[in-house]
């Protein structure tokens, strides 16, 4: 199918933030075709703790980073690991993800950050309604588990941060906890509950459902692996398939996630995106044991959250090239951490390996490509592009109408880092 309206859009990936952007630009008059080589919400999208939250306005690269640096480099930790030659290789982004650990920076992204995160959540109680799924999300928080009080008493940057920004929290101890959770082993000194912040029981189903919405109100979607961007004479842009296909379209979102410089790089707008792997496995519950909401074992390095699918265990960041080889090491580190908090029973489906594509500033590029009239830039939205994808959408739907925006855009502008 081939579109050339003035209005047509095309946009190339099919995660969370594509298809908010394809509901987003639909809303808003355009005819618009949404592409991907795998059904909607099956790639980054799919494995994640499924948590929608205020407090990830902190990213990792934080001025509190630094005591804990040293221990993370000892490539030991569940939190954290790294393949040794692979940060040779993007030695570049590395000293510019530490560089923007600064003050100054971090103050510019935990205030862009909030402000998309805001802008981000009551639309996805409106898409949730909209689409039949609003029985998927819980208000209820999440929690913070500190397996002492001296690793609670560490933590007092990042508190000092939530109430910077008015995020609604509460300090529990061992009577309060097991209140609220009472399945949890009694190991953690202290708890923060972290009310302000909401989640789903299946992120990935929460896309396919957001994917049905888009169709049933008129939008394209094709299954199909985009090879090559190009313009036309015309100044159309043409989307090609590795099958051959041709879609035309006005304007083209990439929205590609760790995928976007395979059809960035030759157009010259490569962006400077490193690849924060993460696991999850799902597990069966021991009978009798209950978990209400997401909790994050600081001390463990994981989170786990219960799903519709059973319980699931996210792990840390791997930082090594996209599609290296599956490593189990730091899904079994956080497997044992985790059997010591809960009563996990056996383990439930296939590992599953997701690729979350960071930028130095730990902020996504969002606006209009340099030098190329009619495209525009989704990507880079590190751990936290359920929490942020409406609110994507929200600021480049704007954007691209030549509108006034809801927050701030500067800080998301793809001139930051490409030229």
């Amino acid at each position: 199918m081939q579109q050339d309206e003035a209005s047509s859009v095309a946009i190339v990936g099919a995660g969370m933030v594509g298809v908010c952007c394809a509901l987003e630009l639909q809303r808003r008059g355009m005819q618009v075709q949404l592409l991907d080589r795998k059904p909607p919400g099956q790639e980054t999208s799919y494995g994640n703790a499924g948590v929608m939250a205020r407090s990830s306005l902190i990213p990792f690269n934080n001025p509190g980073m630094w005591a804990g640096l040293p221990r993370f480099m000892s490539n030991r930790t569940a939190q954290f690991r790294y393949n040794p030659v692979y940060l040779l290789k993007e030695m570049k982004w590395g000293l510019g993800f530490l560089s923007r650990a600064r003050t100054s920076t971090f103050d510019e992204t935990t205030f862009a950050l909030d402000a998309l995160i805001r802008l981000s959540i009551p639309q996805h109680r409106h898409l949730l309604q909209a689409a039949g799924a609003a029985h998927r999300m819980r208000d209820d928080g999440w929690i913070f588990l500190y397996r002492s009080a001296q690793a609670f008493a560490a933590s007092r940057f990042g508190r000092d941060v939530f109430d910077r920004f008015a995020v609604t929290t509460q300090e529990l101890d061992r009577s309060g906890l097991h209140d609220l959770e009472p399945h949890l082993k009694p190991i953690f000194e202290r708890a923060l509950w972290i009310k302000d912040a909401s989640s789903v029981d299946d992120p990935g189903q929460v896309v396919e459902d957001y994917a049905r919405l888009f169709e049933a109100r008129g939008g394209v979607l094709l299954q199909r692996e985009v090879a090559a961007l190009q313009r036309d004479v015309q100044g159309h842009w043409q989307v090609r398939g590795a099958d051959g296909s041709v879609t035309t379209a006005r304007q083209v979102v990439i929205a590609l996630g760790p995928w976007a410089n395979d059809l960035l790089s030759p157009l010259g707008l490569a962006a400077p995106l490193a690849f924060e792997r993460g696991y999850h496995q799902n597990f069966v519950a021991s009978p009798g044991a209950r978990l209400g909401r997401p909790v994050y074992d600081t001390g463990g390095g994981y989170v786990l959250a219960p799903m519709q699918a059973g319980l699931r265990l996210t792990t840390g960041v791997e930082l090594t090239a996209r599609d290296a080889p599956i490593n189990p090491a730091q899904l079994e580190l956080t497997e044992a951490a985790a059997r010591q908090a809960f009563p996990l029973g056996a383990r439930s489906g296939a590992q599953w390996l997701g690729r979350r594509p960071t930028l130095p500033d730990s902020r996504p590029l969002i606006g209009a490509a340099p030098r190329h009239p009619g495209l525009w830039l989704a990507i880079g939205h590190q751990h936290i592009g359920l929490s942020t994808g409406p609110g994507t959408a929200q600021l480049l739907g704007s954007l691209m109408a030549g509108e006034d925006c809801p927050i701030d855009a500067r800080p998301f502008r793809p001139e930051r880092f490409i030229r």
